[in-house]
Parts: C-alpha cells; sequence; structure tokens
C-alpha cells in the first residue's frame, strides 16, 4: 500500500486461545508464538483476546495462495487481505530461519544484538540486503556483505528478524499494479515522467522503446493480455520453495571432500546431513534439493575412480558419510506426503546413479567381498516374507529345511549399491495404511486364528516386511515430521518381532533333538539388524525411548493430516488431542507396559539377534560400534520390576531359542559373538537373578567365530571376550561354587595368552584389594590361570614372558609356603631351566621371601632344599646356561655346591663355551676356590681359538687372568698353562703380554705392597717360558707377512710401529738382535717393490 490505513475492526471473533490484543498484527506474546508457552505467563493468563477472523483467513491466504489466485478470486478485497497476511504470517518465518541459519532460538537474539553494537561501532557499514517472500517462505536474498555460504549471512538473517519482530515498522506496499490501477491519467503520466527524470539515462532507451512498441498496433506487446508484474510474486503454476543457492552448495561440499579427513570436514558434512533431516522435519521441499547436490558431488570425487582402480577400500570416515547418505535417500523416498512425478524423479536419479561403475556398494568395498545386506524382501500382507517366510509357515517342513533355505539365501546375496535400498518402495499397501492412520485398528475375528500374519491373537495389526526397510518406514515418517504415525508403525513392527520370537522358539524346540544330535547349525539371519546401514533397531529404540520420556506416552508433535499422493488416503486426523491420541496407542501395549518397556525389549531382541558377521574390516567394526552405542543407550534407563521381567523372558528365550538366538546351543561358526551383550545382561540381571546371569554369561564365552578366516577383527572379539570374564570373576568373589564354574569356562573358551595373563592378573587385584583381607579362593583361581599361561607360552615365544614368570612367583607367594613348593616341584612343566634358576629359586631363596611368609628355620630349609633341587636338575638339562646359579644357589650346601661343580666339569668338555667356562673360573676365585678356578680356566683355554689379527677379542682380558692365576698358583701350573695358551692364540701382541706379565714376578709368589718379592725370576731360555717366546716371535713373523700382503700407504706409520713392539719381543731371546736383523733383510728382499714402505724401514731399522 502507498500509505498505511486504520485496521476495520474485528466484526467477527474466532475461538482460537493464546491470542491477546498485541496478537492482532501476528506478533508473538511474551517472545512465543501465541498460544505457545509464553502466552499464558504473567498476569494475563486467564483471559484471552482470540485474533479476529479476517486476521486467520488473511494469514492462511497469504501461506497457501500465489497473489495471483488471491486477486483472480478476492479481487479488490486483495488490498486489505494481503496487507493482514503480510502482517499475521510473519511468525511463521521466524521458525523456518532457523533451518538456515542455526538450531538454538537464542542464536537469532544474540545475531540482533551483534548487528546493533555494529551499528553503533561502524555506522558508516551499510549493507544493501533483498529479500523476496512468497507464501510464507524466503524465495531470493541478495547482501551487499559478499559473504559466499550455504546459509543464511548475519544480515539477511537481522533483516528477517526485524522483520518478524517488528512488521508494524515496515512499510507495506501493494504489487505495483495495484498501484498504477488507482491512478488515474495525469497521475500515470506524472508517475512516468517522474520516473524517466529520475533515472534518466537508465531508463530512457528503455522507455522510448516500450513507448514506440505500445503505439504499434501490431506490436508484440499489444498482442499480450495485461503486463508483467516483478512485485507481484510467483504465478498460479509458479513452483515456491524457499532460497537454496546451489552454486554455494555444490561448492561447499566439494571443498570439504577436498580435504579428505582433515580440518574437521567430515564434521561439516555430518553437520549438512543433520540440516537436512531438519528441512525434511520441517517439510521443507530443499531438502531433497540439497541432498541431490550433495549426492552429485560425492559421486563425482575423484578418489572413488581412484580407489577402484587401485581396488583398495574407502576410508573409514568416508564410508560412514556414504551410509548416513543412503539412509536419508531411503527417508527422502519414503515421504508420505510426496506427489509421484517427484518421487518418480528421485527414483531415476537414484538408478541413474546406481548404474556408475564407481558407486560404492552397501559395505563400503568395490565388490571385493560380499556385502553385508540381502535385498529387500516382497512388501505386501501376505507375501512380504516371500521364499523363507512361506517356507517356514508350512507345517510340512522341518526347522532343518528352513534353516538350509537361509543358508542358501545367504550365499546368493547380490551386490547391490547404497541407493537400491531406496527403490521401488510406497505405501499402497491397505493393511499399512490402517497401521499408520488408525489409532484403534484392529480386527477380533482373528482372535482364535493363530496362522493370520495380518493380526496376532489379540487382534492388534502386525506388519511382515523386511525389518530393516519398515524401520526406514518409521524413520521416514519421523523426519518428516510425523511422530504419531511412526509411533503407530513402530509398535506394529515389534510386536511382529515378538511373535516371530516365539514362533521360532516353537519351532526350535519341536526339531531341538535333531539339531542337537547333528551338532552344527547354519544361521538364520543371513543379515543383522545391529550395525545395518538403515539402523532399524536404533530406529525403533529412539521412536518408543522418546514417546515415553513424555509422561506415559504423551506423544508432542505434528498431528496434520498426510495426504498421500500414491493412494490419496488420509494417514492421519488432526481431531484428537494428543493426550487421547496417546491413550489410544496405549491400548496395545500389555497391561502394566511401557513404551520405555517396549523399547528395551526391542533393544534386547536385536542384540540377541543370531546373524553373521559381515565381511570386511569396516562392517565389522561397525557393528561393535552399534551395539556399544545401543547398550549405552540402554545403560541410560533404570531397571525396575517390569524391566526385570522383560529381561528374564529375553533371558530365557536367549538361552533356548536355538538357532535364532546368539546364545543359543548351538551356534553358526560366523555368527556374530554375544560378549559385549552378555556382559550388559550379566550386570543388570546380578542383582535379581544370578543363577539366570551367569547361564547368560557362561554361555556367551564360546568364540566359534574363531575358526573363521574371513573374520578380521578377532582381536576385538577376543579382548570382548576377556572383560565379560573380567567382569564374572569380579563378580563371583568370595563364591567358591561360581569361581570353579567361571574359571573352567575360562579354561575352555579363551586360547590367547595374552588374555589369559590379564584375567589372572585382574583376578589377583580384585583378591588382594587393600582395604579388606586376601580371597584366598580368588587367589587359587589366578594361580590357575597363571599356571596355564605358563604351560602355553613354554615353547612359544613371548616377549612378556618373564613379566609372567615374575608375576607367578608373586601370586605363589601371596597364596602360600605349598603353592611355591608345588611350582618348583612341577617346574619342567611350567618353567625353561634358565628361568627357574634365575628367577623361580633365586626369588624363593630371597630375603624378601621369607619376610613376607614369616616362615620359621624349618620352613625356610625345606623351602631352601626345594630351590637347590630345582637347580641341580636346571644345571644337569641346561649346563650352559643354569650352571653359575645353581653354584651360586648351593653355596650353603657343601654337598650340593659339590654336585653342582662337578656337573659343571661334566659338561665342560661338550657343551659349554670358553665363555661360561671363564666366568664359571672367576666365580670360584671369588669364592676361594683358585685350583678349581684354574682348572676350570685351563678348560676353557682348550676351546678357545684366538687368530693373529683379534687383537679386541673381548676374550683376551679372560687369557690374561687365566695366565695370572697359573702364575700365582706355582711354576708347575704355568707350565701347564702355557701350551695350551700356545695352541690357542696366534695374536702376537697378546703373547707378548702374557710373556711380559710373566717375567715381572716369581711363579707362585704373591708381590706385597706392590713390591717385588725376592724370590728368583723364571729364565727365557727354559721352559716355560721359552715355548712361549717362540711361540710370540713367531707370531710377530705370520703377523707381519699377513699384514704386508694388503697394506695401504695410509697404514705405514701404524706398521713401523707394529715391527717397534716385535724388536722389543726379538731382543727378550739372547740371540734375538741376529733375528730380527735377518727378518728386517727378509722383509726387504721379499718386499722391494714398496720402496716407500722399505724406505721408512730402513730410516727406522738400518
Amino acid at each position: 500500500m502507498a500509505e498505511r490505513v486504520q485496521q476495520p475492526p474485528a466484526k467477527r471473533l474466532c475461538c482460537r486461545p493464546g491470542y491477546n490484543t498485541a496478537c492482532r498484527q501476528g506478533q508473538r506474546a511474551g517472545g512465543t508464538v501465541c498460544g505457545g508457552p509464553g502466552a499464558g505467563q504473567g498476569g494475563s493468563s486467564k483471559t484471552q483476546s482470540p485474533e479476529s477472523l479476517l486476521d486467520i483467513a488473511a494469514r492462511k491466504v497469504a501461506e497457501k495462495w500465489p497473489f495471483q489466485r488471491a486477486e483472480m478470486r478476492l479481487g479488490q478485497a486483495v488490498r486489505t487481505a494481503t496487507r493482514h497476511g503480510c502482517l499475521s504470517a510473519g511468525a511463521s518465518l521466524y521458525w523456518r530461519v532457523a533451518v538456515w541459519t542455526t538450531y538454538c532460538k537464542s542464536a537469532f537474539i544474540s545475531v540482533v544484538q551483534s548487528q546493533s553494537r555494529r551499528r553503533r561501532q561502524n555506522p558508516e557499514v551499510v549493507c544493501s540486503v533483498a529479500i523476496s517472500f512468497d507464501r510464507c517462505k524466503i524465495t531470493s536474498v541478495t547482501c551487499g556483505c559478499g559473504n559466499k555460504d550455504i546459509f543464511y549471512c548475519a544480515h539477511v538473517v537481522a533483516l528477517s528478524l526485524y522483520r518478524v519482530r517488528r512488521p508494524e515498522q515496515v512499510k507495506l506496499h501493494l504489487p505495483i499494479s495495484e498501484t498504477l490501477f488507482q491512478m488515474n491519467r495525469d497521475q500515470l503520466q506524472k508517475f512516468v515522467q517522474y520516473l524517466i527524470t529520475v533515472h534518466h539515462t537508465e531508463v530512457l532507451p528503455t522507455a522510448q522503446k516500450l513507448a514506440d512498441e505500445i503505439l504499434s498496433q501490431n506490436s508484440e506487446i499489444n498482442q499480450v493480455h495485461g503486463a508483467p508484474d516483478p512485485t507481484a510474486g510467483a504465478s498460479v503454476d509458479d513452483e515456491n520453495c524457499w532460497h537454496l543457492d546451489e552454486e554455494q552448495v555444490q561448492e561447499q561440499v566439494k571443498l570439504f571432500l577436498s580435504q579428505g579427513g582433515y580440518h574437521g570436514s567430515g564434521k561439516q558434512l555430518n553437520l549438512l546431513f543433520s540440516k537436512v533431516r531438519e528441512m525434511l522435519k520441517m517439510r521443507d521441499s530443499n531438502g531433497a534439493r540439497m541432498l541431490t547436490l550433495i549426492t552429485e558431488q560425492f559421486m563425482a570425487d575423484p578418489r572413488l575412480a581412484l580407489w577402484r582402480q587401485q581396488g583398495t577400500s574407502m576410508t573409514d570416515k568416508y564410508r560412514q558419510l556414504w551410509d548416513e547418505l543412503g539412509a536419508l535417500w531411503m527417508c527422502i523416498v519414503l515421504n508420505p506426503h510426496c506427489k509421484a512425478e517427484q518421487k518418480a524423479g528421485w527414483l531415476r536419479q537414484l538408478k541413474k546413479w546406481n548404474s556408475v561403475d564407481v558407486c560404492p556398494w552397501e559395505d563400503g568395498n568395490h565388490g571385493n567381498e560380499l556385502p553385508n545386506l540381502t535385498n529387500a524382501l516382497p512388501q505386501g500382507a501376505h507375501g512380504n516374507q516371500g521364499e523363507l517366510k512361506n517356507r517356514l509357515s508350512s507345517t510340512a517342513q522341518s526347522c532343518c529345511i528352513y534353516i538350509s533355505l537361509c543358508r542358501r539365501h545367504l550365499c546368493t546375496r547380490l551386490l547391490r549399491t547404497v541407493f537400491c535400498e531406496a527403490c521401488d518402495l510406497h505405501w499402497q499397501d491397505s493393511h499399512l495404511q490402517h497401521i499408520i492412520s488408525e489409532d484403534l485398528y484392529t480386527n477380533y475375528c482373528y482372535h482364535d486364528n493363530t496362522d493370520s500374519s495380518l493380526f496376532d491373537t489379540r487382534g492388534w495389526p502386525l506388519w511382515h516386511e523386511h525389518v530393516p526397510t519398515a524401520c526406514a518406514r518409521v524413520d521416514a515418517l519421523r523426519s518428516h515430521g510425523y511422530p504419531r504415525e511412526a509411533l503407530r508403525l513402530a509398535i506394529a513392527i515389534v510386536n511382529t518381532l515378538r511373535r516371530q520370537q516365539q514362533k521360532q522358539l516353537e519351532l526350535f524346540r519341536n526339531h531341538k533333538k535333531d539339531l542337537l544330535h547333528k551338532g552344527i547349525t547354519s544361521i538364520t539371519n543371513p543379515e543383522g539388524w545391529v550395525g545395518h546401514p538403515l539402523d532399524p533397531i536404533g530406529t525403533l529404540f529412539s521412536t518408543l525411548m522418546e514417546t515415553g520420556r513424555e509422561d506415559d506416552g504423551d506423544v508432542s508433535g505434528s498431528m496434520g493430516s498426510i495426504k498421500c499422493s500414491e493412494t490419496t488416503h488420509l494417514l492421519s486426523s488432526s481431531s484428537s488431542s494428543s493426550s487421547s491420541s496417546s491413550s489410544s496407542t496405549l491400548q496395545f501395549l500389555e497391561e502394566g507396559e511401557s513404551f520405555v518397556a517396549l523399547a528395551v525389549e526391542t533393544a534386547l531382541v536385536g542384540l540377541g539377534q543370531q546373524r553373521s558377521m559381515p565381511d570386511g574390516l569396516y562392517a565389522q567394526e561397525k557393528v561393535c560400534r552399534n551395539e556399544e552405542h545401543l547398550i549405552a543407550k540402554l545403560q541410560e534407563v533404570e531397571l525396575d520390576d517390569t524391566l526385570v521381567k522383560i529381561f528374564r523372558k529375553q533371558a530365557v528365550f536367549l538361552l533356548e531359542g536355538g538357532p535364532y538366538s546368539g546364545l543359543g546351543e548351538l551356534v553358526y561358526r560366523e555368527s556374530v559373538p554375544m560378549h559385549t551383550f552378555a556382559k550388559y545382561l550379566f550386570t543388570s540381571l546380578l542383582p535379581h537373578d544370578a543363577e539366570l546371569a551367569y547361564k547368560i554369561a557362561l554361555r556367551a564365552m564360546r568364540l566359534p567365530v574363531l575358526e573363521s578366516t574371513a573374520l578380521l577383527s578377532v582381536h576385538t572379539q577376543k579382548s570382548q571376550q576377556c572383560e565379560l570374564a573380567s567382569t564374572m570373576l569380579t563378580a563371583a568373589k568370595g563364591d567358591g561354587r561360581w569361581l570353579e564354574t567361571v574359571l573352567e569356562s575360562i579354561q575352555k573358551n579363551i586360547h590367547t595368552s595374552s588374555h589369559i595373563f590379564k584375567l589372572a592378573q585382574d583376578a589377583f587385584k580384585i583378591a588382594t584389594l587393600m582395604d579388606s583381607l586376601p580371597d584366598i579362593t580368588l587367589l587359587k583361581v589366578s594361580l590357575e590361570l597363571g599356571l596355564q599361561v605358563m604351560r602355553m607360552t613354554l615353547s612359544t615365544l613371548n616377549w612378556r614372558r618373564r613379566e609372567m614368570v615374575r608375576w607367578l612367583v608373586t601370586c605363589a607367594t601371596e597364596v602360600g609356603v605349598y603353592a611355591l613348593d608345588s611350582i618348583m616341584q612341577s617346574w619342567f612343566t611350567l618353567f625353561t631351566p634358565t628361568e627357574a634358576t634365575s628367577i623361580v629359586a633365586t626369588t624363593v631363596m630371597s630375603n624378601s621371601t621369607i619376610v613376607r611368609l614369616h616362615l620359621d628355620c624349618h620352613q625356610q630349609e625345606k623351602l631352601a632344599g626345594s630351590a637347590r633341587t630345582l637347580a641341580l636338575q636346571c644345571a644337569m638339562k641346561d649346563p650352559q646356561n643354569c650352571a653359575l646359579s645353581a653354584l651360586t644357589l648351593c653355596e650353603k650346601d657343601h654337598i650340593a655346591f659339590e654336585t653342582a661343580y662337578q656337573i659343571v666339569l661334566d659338561a665342560a668338555t661338550t657343551g659349554m663355551s670358553y665363555t661360561q667356562l671363564f666366568t664359571i673360573a672367576r666365580y670360584m676365585e671369588h669364592r676361594g676356590y683358585p685350583m678349581r678356578a684354574y682348572k676350570l680356566a685351563s678348560l676353557a683355554m682348550a676351546h678357545l681359538n684366538l687368530s693373529y689379527n683379534q687383537d679386541t677379542h673381548p676374550a683376551i682380558n679372560d687369557v690374561l687372568w687365566a695366565c695370572a692365576l697359573s702364575h700365582s698358583l706355582g711354576k708347575n701350573e704355568l707350565a701347564a698353562i702355557i701350551p695350551l695358551v700356545v695352541k690357542s692364540v696366534k695374536c702376537a701382541t697378546v703373547l707378548s703380554d702374557i710373556l711380559r706379565r710373566c717375567t715381572l714376578t716369581t711363579p707362585g709368589m704373591v708381590a706385597l705392597h706392590s713390591r717385588r718379592n725376592s724370590g728368583k725370576l723364571m729364565s727365557l731360555d727354559k721352559a716355560p717360558l721359552r715355548q712361549l717366546l717362540d711361540a710370540t716371535i713367531g707370531a710377530y713373523i705370520n703377523t707381519t707377512h699377513s699384514r704386508l700382503t694388503h697394506i695401504s700407504p695410509r697404514h705405514y706409520s701404524e706398521f713401523i710401529e707394529f715391527l717397534s713392539k716385535a724388536r722389543e719381543t726379538f731382543l727378550m731371546a739372547h740371540d734375538g738382535h741376529i733375528q730380527f736383523t735377518q727378518f728386517i733383510d727378509n722383509l726387504k728382499q721379499i718386499y722391494k717393490g714398496k720402496k716407500k714402505l722399505m724406505m721408512l724401514v730402513r730410516e727406522r731399522f738400518g
């Protein structure tokens, strides 16, 4: 309108509650939508002023009709209706803007405040913002700030909120065509001339051209009735939707994908997916548009072709994004209020993507492995279970045939892409329509007919469909804003699962003998519900829990009608209130049952399903993650008597369900282990029914999947098995019967030494807590597990072996003397000889052990005797590594010490090296047995071979020590060892060093205070030193020739120094000078070609 006019008084008031005088212009009372929670605050909670009928009608016209239709239907009244509609419909924009900005209402206020502060701080900064509306939607946005993003910038948000909060301060105008219609000829001429004057250069050529065409009778412009009006909004046939910058969406997704897993790109993409779900809940048509743009960028990702070419798998984060993408498309296609042409377009697009070579498979791989999904079974009330269901219901077929069919169905699964599941799904089934749309849909004529597939024996409706697909319908209803319809279908699905569970139990009981006699079973569920890309159990659980948390079934949300374009059938009616609808749905719950109890039972059914472990590491890890996530949600629920009954009921079925239960007596060898689930059941049932809790946990301890080579996450499964066993050990503390049973189960089912050792350590910690006395029964269990670890690792390599042995001795010490004595008596089945002597026997005889056990003298001697016996046995079995330890342990027992020494002598000639003999010889000298040390050193010299160039050999010190020991003992001992030295040592420098040491003191007499004694020195011309001198000179001669064979100029100076040392040795002989001169002359003659070297020899030696 060109000017604001006084609003006419309301002729008739409606009875809509929650409106006061401030709501007449579409304003919200107390900051909330009229009729909302804030409307009743303050003193006006009891007196309400309803809005006028004109406001209501105008708002509905503004929401539903384009301006062209309003103009055609209302005529002149469109001015008033448009003005009222624009004002009153503004409140609905407030919430719809949220989809494009943020999830928090408080963020809107902060945006407005920040804009106000910015205007105060920088008054010169002005952004030009233009927003177009059509039917309460923002259809286009432009802003001068230049920010490029998927969502609205802060300026657009601020302007939108300002328009919503203060509609009376925004001057409104009718479309320009309406304004022109009110003008007479003079006003129109004035209007056009002023417009041309103001924009002279810009519009004059266009104005002149249009004027010429209008004046021409045959012009095209005169052939059309009326004229375009860009301010009048969309026409009748135009689609209206919220503004979406498609180019920015594509750029942002492309940028996130190009960053791989860095910079939080995965988080940003998940936020986009969350935004799509929020748009679907608001029934915004841009949800499908935005998901299409995202999918196109995913399909164009160059990494898909690269991974396919290289034959490698996608990264885990990338697979998770594709899983979410497929689940979202399932929700899109299952939109109950979409038009037929929309769905047809989506299906065409999905099939197009599905035909692309790089489109990922459902399991995230490129066809190298079997997928983890089967084809969706046919729909319909009677045929929606396919061949398997039909054959199951036939009484002529046995359980074994059914299992065989399941096995064959598993082996013939087809590879499918992530988009296959979303195709060919509809809402046309009449039974499904009744389930969704009616709270009181029952058929009691089936009350006595147990074979009915439409209703159970209570007359409650059932829905037989591929479970993930059926649950995807529930998710789609929730996602599109139909919580009541989703709840109805969820209850029908859960009741169907209950009935199937009961039938499976009866079927197995009838054929139990045959199956147990065969001893094997086949998988009955080729795909699992937990870990499925569509997350069926999680969907049912969330749907029921959200309802249960709202005061026993008080469900809030949209109760509006859904018109399915495929069937033109109303899914629900909004005539009834929320409380009455909840009470109607409650009739499908058993007496005393709640939605929370139903959700818990659903989760237990899904977690306890016996299902095949999927192929591929990612799929297996996803199963574990989803299982842990669902259990974490269950742990948030506080158990009451009703829930305990449900736990007991499901536990009994798990134990007696046969091939249908993951905890049945027989399981398929590649089925998913139940350790994590059983641990949760055990901890939940233990305070209420310990017997049942232990039965569940003990049954779950088995791990048949270890026999399969297809399992890639064996380590994870073993760890979960170990955690379950540890939980049982902790709970069984103080109960000898259950401790013995748990111990037997561990020994039977756990075959990894590291996990058994961990259990032994856990049991030991629990048994020896600081705030209580040690639990001797649990300590014995810990010791028994430790003994099993020792046996398992005795003949295999294990880097933790020494730690295990030390821990076992500590554990045996805590148990008592008899435990230590027992492990020493049977050491050969537990330890290596080295471990038994160096760790076990040494620790047993230590002072700390004696103090810890409070032993008296008799007990000490008895324990020491066992340790010495062990040491002697080890020394006989492995003298090389145990002889020294045996000697050390037997020091205080003369007979045992002599026995150990004799063992060393017997093994010295055959099985012991010179290093070991020298070590024992030094020990003997240290203990005051020089003659025994001399004998062992002589035996060691017989094993030694020191060549001419090994002047840095580690045994040189031992040789020098042996010679010094012999020299100190006397001439006879020295004379006996020198021939051994001459035979074993060929290194000239070592021999010369020994020779000099033997000439410094008298044999057999030790110098006092480092002064030479007065005895007679040995002559070099007589034996035994003469033999050593000749050997030394010969060694120098041989070494010299060897070094000259491959000598280089850089070693000349080193060689001259070597000859100088040789001359010193030569001169020790009485004719040494002559021998050395002849030696030098020979060198000059033989190596005369090495002129430079010989010149150096002449300069030094003449």
